[in-house]
């Protein structure tokens, strides 16, 4: 068994209907994913001028408190059909049909649809253009979202729930942003089959990478380096949620992405934390990588921890 990219694309996208009118071009996503992958290059995105296409409705604040949004995250290759279903379900939960939908591309241009609540948790699903990113393209993008939201809607902390790849970008955002006051920071964040040690046979090979009895990965990849020797700075106020799949096969993985690498994120955040708790999700559908997002089990969990559910 190797990392077949093929597959992942057809799993990852079974559920999404192209809008060939909407969608950017294979090239125009490579291409500028890759500019936004290095630093150097990113101002070439930034020369572009902005353009924000505004159609929402924003509600009055209904009482005298501070809102905390609930901010749903794709991860790579994904789309707003990735968080659709958790999205649908919360806003039952919450007994609401308003939310805030964010499409957003490199180039910094914004659209935004539907609408911002008047209520405590006010939802937003972030959909990227630019899809096919990898983490540091994802983590540029959240460097001027999240702010950008911020300021427009009035809001110092947020709550995250995040599927795979934007699971250790939702971290190294916090991080890397932990000493600016005006960046709005984590309250809670809900982490779904998140690859924090490496993806299978991409930087983490099934069954050879094992944890100690503390929790600690015997093997570690730079992006797990970088969260570990940065651990101190992840806020001791933010509870975590990180559930995680197995599809009992010989790989113990979710297909995707190991047990290992994702219980990895347990021995860097448990003693920063406020709390933390882990959940595994086990079967051969129930557990799949790409299926984990809309299970109703795992959506129920999430739920009851975000608050939206009782």
């Amino acid at each position: 068994m190797f990392f077949n990219s093929k597959k992942y694309a057809q799993e990852a996208e079974k559920d999404h209907k192209k809008n060939l009118k909407q969608e950017p071009s294979m090239f125009s996503m490579i291409a500028l994913g890759l500019i936004a992958t290095f630093a150097p290059t990113r101002p070439f995105l930034r020369m572009h001028k902005k353009h924000i296409e505004d159609h929402v409705t924003v509600e009055e604040k209904s009482g005298d408190f501070e809102q905390v949004p609930i901010i749903y995250f794709h991860g790579f290759r994904g789309g707003d059909y990735t968080t659709r279903v958790m999205v649908k379900q919360a806003l039952a939960d919450k007994k609401s049909d308003k939310f805030l939908k964010v499409t957003v591309d490199l180039l910094g241009n914004f659209k935004l649809e539907g609408t911002w609540s008047g209520d405590r948790q006010p939802i937003i699903q972030v959909a990227f253009r630019q899809r096919i990113v990898g983490i540091y393209g994802i983590d540029y993008y959240l460097s001027f979202v999240l702010p950008f939201l911020s300021k427009r809607y009035h809001f110092k902390t947020y709550t995250a729930v995040a599927h795979s790849l934007a699971c250790p970008c939702v971290i190294r955002t916090e991080i890397k942003h932990s000493w600016q006051k005006n960046f709005p920071h984590l309250n809670k964040c809900a982490f779904i089959a998140g690859p924090f040690d490496g993806v299978t046979y991409l930087g983490d090979i099934p069954n050879v990478n094992v944890l100690n009895e503390n929790g600690r990965p015997t093997m570690m990849n730079p992006h797990y380096l970088y969260l570990l020797f940065r651990r101190r700075r992840f806020n001791s106020n933010i509870s975590v949620l990180n559930i995680y799949g197995n599809v009992l096969d010989n790989t113990n993985t979710d297909r995707f992405i190991s047990v290992v690498s994702a219980k990895s994120i347990r021995y860097i955040l448990a003693p920063q934390a406020h709390s933390y708790q882990e959940v595994e999700v086990r079967g051969r559908n129930d557990a799949e990588h790409s299926w984990m997002h809309d299970n109703p089990f795992v959506i129920e969990i999430v739920d009851k921890f975000i608050g939206v559910k009782k």
